[in-house]
């Protein structure tokens, strides 16, 4: 079973992007499976393929933004480096369960697209002043 569903509330408006978060989704969801068939020990690597594929997509976003001189650049990398912190705190506490983890992961990706990604999309997204 899948830890993450996309849901609408997630949509930005702008289908490339829709379809990149679709993405991560996936990814948090592949690496959910595998730590659910993973032996003892390998929850932090697959934590890790998580922390490293969220920071690339986390990468490209904050280059956009800094190549559009995007006004909310540092509020919007400070929301991802919180995710970051959350990620990095799980993996120091253990794996944590799944309910948590899918409870925390989902509000704050509900939070973040629907605000700050919202936001940066509607202003460089569509190329908009």
């Amino acid at each position: 079973m899948a830890l993450l569903t996309w849901n609408d509330r997630y949509s930005v408006g702008d289908p490339a992007v829709d379809h990149e978060h679709r993405e991560l989704i996936d990814l948090i969801n592949q690496v959910h499976a595998e730590l659910q068939t993973a032996g003892p020990g390998a929850a932090e690597a697959k934590f890790g393929d998580l922390y490293r594929g969220i920071s690339a997509h986390f990468a490209l976003e904050e280059k956009q933004m800094r190549a559009a001189r995007y006004p909310e650049y540092a509020a919007h990398k400070a929301d991802h480096e919180s995710l970051l912190d959350e990620i990095r705190d799980m993996m120091e506490e253990g794996a944590a369960s799944d309910e948590e983890l899918s409870r925390r992961l989902d509000a704050w990706f509900s939070r973040h697209f629907a605000t700050f990604d919202a936001r940066l999309h509607k202003k460089i997204g569509h190329g908009h002043g």
